[in-house]
């Protein structure tokens, strides 16, 4: 879960679901729902992924599904996600992560380095983090 579910919460959700398949129930939302960011979709094609046909969703979509743990990615989906913690089950867990877009400005190549960073720093977050929940797949 991040802010608007257009950048960190998709790729982490995309790379979750590469490494452990069906054996975890993962899906991504935001604080509220943003516009996609074409810059996830080139980050994730360098690594042989596709974020298929994501649309952005929001805290609300996703309520009623049983959850038995939020990752979240920036300071405003922590503070909501603690929030549902009083009425739900469930434990959070917080994995601060930049903002990539904030790179947005400089050179293509700043920023497509911006976004790597990210897809990398969440791939080993994710990786080491459930690869005992579930058998990783190379």
């Amino acid at each position: 879960m991040c802010g608007q579910n257009v950048i960190r919460s998709v790729m982490a959700e995309v790379l979750a679901r590469h490494y452990f398949g069906r054996s975890l129930y993962v899906a991504s939302a935001g604080v509220k729902p943003g516009e996609n960011d074409p810059f996830v979709a080139a980050a994730l094609d360098e690594v042989g992924l596709d974020i298929g046909k994501h649309k952005p969703h929001s805290l609300e979509d996703l309520e009623d599904l049983n959850f038995d743990l939020i990752v979240t990615l920036a300071p405003e989906a922590h503070h909501a996600a603690l929030e549902l913690t009083r009425r739900l089950p469930l434990d959070v867990e917080y994995w601060p992560t930049m903002d990539p877009s904030l790179a947005h400005g400089g050179s293509r190549e700043q920023v497509m380095d911006a976004y790597r960073t990210v897809r990398d720093g969440l791939v080993d977050r994710i990786r080491d983090r459930f690869r005992y929940a579930a058998p990783a797949r190379v």
